[in-house]
């Protein structure tokens, strides 16, 4: 029997976010992803995040599984309007099928020639809509269903894509949400794909750099910097055009989380021994600097990202104590008796985190 899937205890609060880690697996984990299949994905993503509202703060799509950081954020509390609506149902559906929904929201707006119409016929407009908004499982199901219709279009096949159902884990705003962001955008550099994570154009931060197929890089460039301010409570009424701007120094500071110095001399990448598993010296003189700005906060941290981390896809939830504990005081009942706190140390290749990070499940090490 699958157990509930772990959604944030605040999903329905009125100005707290919600941050989910999400991933997913092609089945048989059949290397099915190429270029064009990271391409179309990638515009799929980018509609869907458009309709719902949620926020993709950074990404990495591989050749056989995704990974996705995802913001949620509450529905407003007196509902979206109706040109917010409209906007929104203009990423999935034509022009001539949102006028007409437009045209009986309006004829709705003034039935019987009152003020206010008839706010129920409203309601109801939008409520064959609006349940997919702002929803965690609305956006992934969505999405993976449309890559899933067009992949096997595109390659005569019929069946499942993928794997299973998505995992997703809960993600703090602050230092966990940031250091998740650079765990996922090194996922190429630890499978030996690229030197520099700059270099891979499939990602929140290759996106960033380099821009899509058919974009500058705006959208991922707010998403990492969405990211980075995240423990400021006002982050969230930051415009696009506001956080993009900020880009030159986020991209300072996300170099330096993932454990990479930024060049002093020379934009060429390829060149910088430091790129590899390893960390050069200058890279750690950076990194330990007192004034360095990382998320990271010491050497340890940084080279613990090069790493597989399996707190990341099955802790369940990771954040500080606190946090993690408060998680398991909502969610009470999916445990026993014995267990008296929530918030777990990191071990084995996650250990440099122990003193800054918890998970909410005790993984076996090693496995």
């Amino acid at each position: 029997m699958r157990r509930a899937r772990w959604i944030a205890p605040w999903k329905d609060s009125e100005t707290k976010p919600a941050i989910y880690h999400c991933i997913s697996r092609v089945v048989e984990r059949r290397f099915a992803f190429g270029a064009e299949e990271k391409e179309h994905f990638r515009m799929l993503m980018r509609m869907m995040e458009k309709f719902t509202g949620c926020r993709v703060l950074s990404y990495c799509l591989m050749c056989n599984h995704i990974h996705i950081l995802l913001e949620v954020p509450p529905k407003p509390k007196d509902g979206i309007s109706d040109g917010e609506f409209l906007v929104r149902l203009s990423a999935l559906y034509g022009e001539s099928f949102v006028a007409d929904v437009a045209a009986q929201l309006d004829a709705a707006r003034h039935e019987g020639g009152v003020v206010g119409g008839n706010p129920e016929r409203v309601t109801e407009i939008k409520g064959r809509f609006d349940y997919r908004m702002n929803d965690l499982g609305e956006f992934m199901k969505g999405l993976m269903q449309r890559f899933t219709q067009w992949f096997n279009g595109r390659h005569k096949r019929k069946g499942g894509l993928w794997e299973d159902r998505f995992k997703s884990v809960i993600v703090e705003s602050g230092t966990a949400a940031r250091t998740m962001a650079a765990y996922i955008d090194l996922n190429p550099v630890r499978a030996g794909m690229v030197e520099d994570p700059a270099e891979y154009r499939w990602s929140g931060y290759g996106e960033a750099v380099g821009g899509g197929k058919k974009g500058n890089g705006k959208k991922a460039r707010v998403g990492l910097a969405r990211t980075l301010n995240s423990q400021n409570s006002t982050f969230n009424e930051e415009t696009e055009e506001e956080l993009a701007v900020q880009w030159k120094r986020v991209s300072r500071i996300y170099r330096r989380a993932m454990g990479l110095a930024l060049q002093r001399k020379t934009s060429n990448f390829k060149s910088r021994t430091s790129m590899k598993m390893g960390i050069s010296q200058n890279d750690a003189e950076a990194l330990e600097s007192g004034d360095n700005e990382t998320v990271l906060p010491d050497l340890g941290m940084a080279r613990m990202l090069r790493h597989r981390i399996r707190y990341f896809t099955d802790g369940a939830v990771i954040g500080s104590k606190t946090f993690v504990d408060d998680a398991f005081a909502e969610s009470r009942d999916r445990f026993t008796e014995k267990r008296k706190d929530g918030a777990r140390r990191m071990r084995g290749a996650a250990s440099a985190a122990k003193d800054h990070l918890w998970s909410l499940r005790d993984l076996r090490v090693g496995v």
